[in-house]
């Protein structure tokens, strides 16, 4: 066999390889191939696609996420449009529709129909274009006739099959499902947001739909949306070879065939005899819907046989055979209060709205962001509003509207300041921007929030400077940089309120302690635009100190952006922050005051030891839970993942091993219930000494 042959025959099989164990990672959450051996092959791909760029396929899993980012999209048309569904928000509605149907069946009115029922995900429809086995197009719903081509960023989606897992697909295939972020990965997005002093996403859908229309593909692979199918299109001349499965004949069995196909389908659909039955399944989901971890809004409706689905047909906008049964949102009015304006560590204000507290959802709540100055008008909010208030995704408290009528006479709009309502400078909103930011880095609410950012537990870890004692320290102007923290002594400490000798005593020795943190952790707490953990430890690694760092970011941008998983975005806010004299500053004093901001011998070895080898737990992932005896959670968490270990903070049926200490909660639990195996420290350590 020639080179070239031998060359095509690998990667064909690498893909298939690959392929498979995405497929068993992401769709059936049960992985077959441990980390390590996936990475070795995909780079053995990866080289022979660059040795031999013809044998690039579109399913290839290096395809995933990759070039540049694009322009724009572009519009495309649907092959079969993306209708959508008309709604019924009580049974009464239910059975309603359920009798027109039965009318324009022609069938008697005791009919029992079978149908599905499928849980609402509130996300964002797709369509997924196949040719012969292949995902060659995805696009968004746009008006149903027309969307939007966002290939690229759906290719980032793990529960996307890049090739059908048929041994004989059509010449073309349709499928239509929701994309959506899963509750847990967007607390963990909006926590990075906070961390970085974004603005915070409403909820889960508006922050999906927000990051489909991402032009750069890195930024969707990170946000690590998933995908539900539901609908399957097939040719009408096309019927299954052997070996696979035979065409559907009803949408239960469509499911099933999607499934078989390689997609991720939701678990939670049920076939259903009869609107009793329909019934019956919308009260059941009422209430389980709340332990998900995606948000769901009701359930879809449709009849089962695909024959009589095509004999039912559509109205103009909707077909007559599926219905949406939505549960109602919990929204409650109360009366504005006033209108506050916080301003996060990056200077960027946001209004907060204070009204007379409601319960929803379980909790009271009194307080509701308001985003920006476009929501503000938006709203047309004025003083002494009522206004109404939900959890958005039964998470977040957010104003859905206001009742205008209520208004009080001669009520004012409200609206920004024009000055920061911290330190009075004239606040600033760049255009094309939502957010109004304070731009003084000497504002009080800029400089607590750095203070609190650099000794987080992701960044220098400093115990015992908590937000009352940092609000100390700036109001009595003790504190004006980062680098000051450095410079406070016991005695100036313990005459500070709430605080005696011994506790100031513990914070100099522990701010002294801070100085050994590892340069990523010290990177990270700069509090650098666009730079969170995840980042930092990227850049730390291929940037071992501040000054290649600052080199690269103002000369050679181009070696920023190389870094995988960095782009332009953080690459030019590292050069906008790297050129400020201020921040040169602050740099000079933390290396006079003993910061290396830089990687340590130690931190070297242990990078170059864990590229020339493979990891004592590679592949194994961990869940800390309770308090352990001698560990805490970060030392934990640290010789885990210098072993190759992984950290989760949810148990699944991935999850390798839970390690429990005193006080472990749910997590314990949910452990227990799975069959996850539970070690204590000792086992933990024993689990080291052993491998």
């Amino acid at each position: 066999m020639s080179t070239a042959a031998s060359a095509a025959s690998r990667a064909s099989e690498l893909r298939r390889l690959l392929n498979h164990a995405a497929h068993a990672y992401y769709v059936l959450d049960a992985p077959e191939m441990e980390d390590p051996v996936y990475d070795r092959l995909y780079r053995e791909l990866l080289d022979l696609e660059q040795a031999h760029p013809e044998l690039i396929t579109p399913d290839s899993p290096t395809q995933r996420v990759g070039g540049a980012p694009a322009q724009g999209f572009q519009s495309v048309r649907h092959r079969i449009g993306l209708l959508s569904l008309d709604n019924a928000f009580n049974t009464e509605e239910l059975e309603a529709w359920y009798t027109r149907l039965l009318k324009v069946l022609d069938r008697e009115a005791a009919t029992a129909l079978p149908m599905v029922g499928e849980l609402k995900i509130d996300g964002n429809a797709l369509a997924l274009s196949y040719k012969h086995g292949v995902l060659v197009r995805a696009a968004t719903r746009g008006d149903g006739e027309q969307g939007e081509e966002i290939t690229a960023n759906v290719r980032t989606i793990g529960s996307v099959p890049l090739r059908l897992q048929l041994e004989h697909p059509p010449a073309w295939l349709e499928v239509r499902g929701e994309a959506f972020i899963p509750d847990g990965v967007f607390a963990a997005i909006n926590a990075d947001r906070e961390a970085r002093g974004e603005a915070l996403f409403a909820n889960p859908r508006n922050a999906c739909a927000g990051t489909l229309r991402q032009l750069d593909p890195k930024v969707v692979a990170a946000r690590r949306l998933d995908f539900f199918a539901y609908t399957l299109h097939l040719p009408d001349d096309w019927q299954a070879a052997a070996g696979d499965p035979a065409r559907p004949t009803s949408q239960w069995d469509s499911l099933q065939w999607l499934a078989h196909a390689g997609f991720k389908v939701n678990p939670n659909a049920a076939l259903l005899p009869d609107l009793a039955g329909v019934e019956a399944f919308f009260a059941q989901w009422d209430t389980e819907r709340r332990a998900l971890d995606y948000a769901t809004d009701g359930v879809v409706v449709k009849l089962n046989d695909l024959r009589l689905q095509d004999a039912a047909g559509f109205t103009q906008k909707a077909p007559r055979w599926a219905i949406a049964l939505k549960y109602p949102a919990e929204e409650a009015p109360s009366k504005l209060l006033r209108l506050a304006c916080q301003v996060g560590r990056t200077g960027v204000i946001t209004p907060v709205a204070e009204f007379e507290p409601v319960p929803l959802a379980g909790t009271s709540v009194s307080r509701a962001t308001l985003h920006n100055a476009d929501r503000l008008v938006e709203l047309d909010l004025h003083a002494g509003d009522t206004i109404v208030v939900r959890k958005a995704g039964e998470i977040i408290p957010e104003v859905v509207r206001v009742l205008a009528e209520l208004r009080p006479a001669g009520a004012q709009r409200l609206e920004l300041p024009h000055t920061c309502p911290e330190c009075g400078s004239e606040l600033v909103r760049e255009e094309g921007e939502a957010a109004t930011r304070c731009v003084n880095s000497s504002c009080p609410a800029i400089l607590r929030g750095a203070l609190r950012h650099w000794v987080s537990k992701g960044a220098l870890d400093v115990d015992g400077l908590g937000s009352k004692l940092i609000e100390q320290l700036v109001d009595r102007g003790l504190v004006g940089s980062i680098a000051d923290l450095y410079r406070l002594d016991g005695a100036l400490l313990a005459s500070l309120e709430r605080m005696g000798s011994k506790s100031a005593d513990n914070l100099v020795a522990a701010l002294e302690a801070s100085k050994a943190q590892p340069w990523h952790r010290q990177l990270y707490g700069l509090g650098i635009h666009h730079v969170g953990e995840v980042n930092a430890k990227a850049l730390a690694s291929a940037f071992p100190s501040a000054a290649e760092l600052a080199t690269a970011a103002i000369d050679t941008p181009e070696l920023i952006t190389a870094v995988y998983g960095i782009g332009g975005e953080i690459a030019q806010s590292l050069q906008q922050w790297f050129a400020t004299a201020a921040n040169q500053e602050l740099l000079g004093q933390l290396a006079r005051l003993g910061f290396s901001l830089a990687a340590s011998a130690a931190e070297l070895e242990a990078a170059t030891r864990a590229s020339e080898a493979t990891a004592t737990l590679a592949g194994q992932t961990f869940v800390l839970t309770g308090t352990l005896p001698n560990l805490s959670r970060s030392q934990a968490k640290a010789v885990i993942e210098a072993a190759g270990g992984k950290v989760s903070g949810s148990v699944s049926k991935k999850t390798s091993y839970v390690v429990a200490g005193e006080e472990a909660g749910s997590k314990l639990s949910k452990a227990e219930s799975l069959g996850v195996p539970v070690l204590d420290e000792a086992g933990l350590q024993a689990l080291l000494a052993e491998a």
